[in-house]
């Protein structure tokens, strides 16, 4: 079976669509870095070398330095599908940083989006 597409696409193109989307919604680039450091554990620098090396998906995860294993308590539904139930891993975790930057966008407060309370 041939695998999806975005896992082929790089992590640098659809980056700023994500910071586009925060920002059209008063958010801004540093909360959209710090719900991505949340997620896969990039510092900063370590980001911006993915973005310049325009790293795939899979790649992007997979060299993650620390997937936070709180992201199993994201739950609700992205592009129609619900992420809790998407069983291939890889994907699942483009659909978690799909909803971490969608509560992002529709305003919900930072400490709810990484999960603090």
């Amino acid at each position: 079976m041939a695998k999806h597409r975005i896992y082929t696409t790089s992590f640098a193109s659809v980056y700023p669509l994500y910071v586009a989307k925060a920002e059209k919604k008063g958010r801004t680039k540093a909360e959209v870095d710090e719900i991505i450091s949340w997620l896969t554990g990039y510092r900063q620098k370590e980001l911006a070398t993915q973005i310049k090396k325009q790293t795939d998906f899979e790649t992007f995860f997979a060299e993650a330095p620390k997937i936070n294993p709180d992201r199993a308590l994201i739950k609700g539904v992205v592009c129609g599908v619900r992420v809790e139930e998407v069983q291939e891993s890889t994907m699942r975790e483009i659909r978690y940083l799909d909803k971490l930057v969608d509560e992002l966008a529709r305003g919900r407060p930072m400490d709810k989006i990484l999960r603090k309370a």
